[in-house]
C-alpha cells in the first residue's frame, strides 16, 4: 500500500503563496522478507541557484501516499543580493584609536618642546619678552637642566 507516493518540493513567500519547485513519483520495490516492516528513505534535491532576493522564504518538502500526507518542517532561506557582509568593525575601530593616540602624543610632545625653547612673557608685561639671565661662578658646577616637561 505504501510502495507508491510522491514527493514534492515547494516554498512558501512571505505572504504565505505556495510555489512548487519540483516533485516526482516514486514505486520502491519491497524485497522478500522485508514486508511489513518500517523503512526510511533518503531522496536529496538541491535547489540552486537562488535567482534574486525574493526566493527569501520557508522551503517545504512533502511525500503523499493514497491516503496519507506527511510534511517536512521546513527550511528558513534568506537570500540577499549583495551576499554576506561582515558587520564588526572592531579591528578598524582598534587601528583608527591607535593611529588617533599616536599622533595627539606626537603633537602634545612637539608642543612641549617647541614652549620650552620660546620664552614667555610675564603675567604683568605682556608686551616685554622675558630674559633668562644665567649666572655661573667659574669653580661652580653647572646647574642641573630643566626637566623636559616644564
Amino acid at each position: 500500500k505504501y510502495t507508491k507516493f510522491s514527493i514534492f518540493y515547494y516554498w512558501t513567500n512571505s505572504m504565505d503563496q505556495k510555489t512548487p519547485i519540483y516533485n516526482r513519483s516514486e514505486n520502491v520495490a519491497i524485497p522478500s522478507g522485508e514486508e511489513n516492516k518500517t523503512a526510511a528513505l533518503s531522496y536529496d534535491y538541491k535547489i540552486m541557484p537562488l535567482e534574486n532576493t525574493s526566493s527569501t522564504g520557508t522551503y517545504y518538502c512533502e511525500v503523499k501516499w493514497n491516503d496519507v500526507q506527511k510534511m517536512g518542517k521546513g527550511v528558513f532561506v534568506l537570500a540577499r543580493d549583495t551576499g554576506y557582509i561582515n558587520t564588526s568593525y572592531g579591528w578598524e575601530i582598534l587601528v583608527a584609536l591607535t593611529v588617533l593616540l599616536a599622533v595627539l602624543s606626537i603633537t602634545a610632545t612637539a608642543l612641549l618642546l617647541w614652549k620650552r625653547k620660546v620664552v614667555c612673557p610675564r603675567r604683568n608685561q605682556p608686551n616685554i619678552l622675558r630674559q633668562k639671565v644665567e649666572t655661573q661662578l667659574p669653580s661652580a658646577s653647572p646647574p642641573p637642566p630643566p626637566p623636559v616637561y616644564d
